[in-house]
């Protein structure tokens, strides 16, 4: 057995103009048993899902095909009581039939969302969420609270209230939402101020530090961060964590959109190349990448050659745009999931399997060449071209039929 790596706290240092800048923490080990199966034969897929009632024992075996899987909040609420049980109950029922799946729980690191057994304690600690001048803790999206992390009992709680659940053999890590939200300066600002800002962001790393060292080096941490938006697209603040779950990649902000798009794959390129984990999640539609989001347009995708003629024949384009962008950009241990929501009730692309993730795909033969905006990548199996001015991919299958 490999020792315990014991992490260093991380020093949280103002920088001169008083914004917080972040020393983290060495990389977590580099011990490849608690990463998830990985394999370039098709293309390696994630699935990011929820369900408030229980799955099906149907719904279970599909889920078990995947490598790696997060349960989203809510998941299982209505019939196992908690978010809590609801998750433990869907790994566990995953886990008889691949041990090997790799499944993350849900937790988001600032917005507060009911449905958890741990909120109860919350309730008993004071202060324990941001206000603004006039004493209104209903800060995200008029309606929702969000976590003081700068309060101490704050993140012991979270803490806590994750390990409970990373704890039992069936969960192999968490996954942490919402972290945009606390590296973004602009967020919340102008309404709890810059001082309650930066403590904010202090507290944030601080509280990651903490969780990895709760959780030992054997359970995984993947967090919601990289976005082009940030000078360095969030890759300093993935030190501490095992990958970046990818949503966004298309909503530009303070430059153009090929520009956006074309600095994200770059940061995708470049976790993914120093062996990060890399959950690309994008959504079927027009120009539509947060999943969650009610697309223009979605459809049942089962037969190659019938999806074009469908009411959703757009969507085909979508879908080759996305993957192109997925093939140019992965490395191992980058997973694609393309979806309409993550509600496995409202979904229309759920328990469906495009005929092109069966078809062989086999290994780079390099990373991808950039011309401008078009990038080209040669794999066994494929050739993939994309154009990320006009929107465009195309993945063409060498010789090599859908199983």
């Amino acid at each position: 057995m490999k020792p315990i790596c014991v992490f260093a706290f991380l020093a949280i240092l103002l920088t001169p103009n008083n914004s917080v800048r972040a020393v983290e923490p060495s990389a977590p080990p580099a011990d490849r048993e608690r990463m998830p199966d990985f394999s370039w034969d098709h293309v390696p897929l994630y699935v990011h899902i929820r369900k408030d009632t229980a799955f099906t024992d149907e719904e279970i075996r599909y889920l078990a095909t995947f490598p790696l899987i997060t349960f989203e909040k809510s998941t299982g609420t209505t019939d196992s009581g908690s978010c809590e049980a609801g998750t433990l109950t869907a790994a566990r029922a995953v886990k008889a039939i691949n041990p090997d799946t790799k499944i993350l729980y849900y937790r988001n690191v600032i917005v507060h969302y009911g449905g958890y057994a741990a909120n109860k304690e919350l309730n008993a600690i004071q202060g324990a969420f941001l206000v603004n001048g006039q004493g209104n803790d209903k800060l995200i999206r008029d309606r929702l609270q969000a976590y003081d992390l700068s309060n101490p009992a704050v993140r012991e709680w979270w803490i806590n209230a994750a390990n409970d659940v990373c704890s039992d053999p069936s969960i192999d890590g968490v996954f942490l939402d919402g972290v945009v939200k606390i590296l973004e300066p602009a967020f919340l600002k102008g309404v709890i101020g810059s001082d309650k800002k930066n403590a904010e962001l202090a507290g944030y790393v601080t509280m990651i530090n903490d969780t990895r060292k709760m959780l030992g080096p054997q359970k995984l941490m993947i967090a919601n961060v990289l976005r082009a938006r940030f000078p360095d697209s969030g890759l300093s603040y993935m030190k501490a964590l095992d990958g970046s779950y990818i949503e966004g990649f298309e909503g530009a902000v303070g430059m153009s959109k090929k520009d956006y798009v074309a600095k994200g794959m770059e940061a995708f390129q470049k976790a993914a190349q120093q062996g990060s984990i890399v959950a690309f999640t994008c959504g079927l539609g027009s120009n539509q990448q947060d999943a969650d989001e009610t697309p223009r347009v979605s459809a049942r995708f089962n037969n190659a050659a019938d999806r074009s003629q469908r009411r959703g024949g757009d969507a085909k384009s979508r879908f080759d745009y996305q993957l192109a962008m997925f093939l140019i950009c992965a490395e191992k241990y980058s997973y694609f999931d393309l979806k309409d929501s993550y509600d496995a009730k409202a979904s229309k692309t759920w328990m469906q399997r495009p005929s092109d993730y069966d078809r062989p795909l086999g290994p780079p033969n390099g990373p991808a060449t950039r011309d401008g905006y078009t990038y080209t990548r040669e794999f066994a199996h494929a050739s993939v071209r994309l154009d990320i001015e006009n929107e465009t991919g195309e993945v063409v299958w060498k010789d090599t039929p859908a199983n």
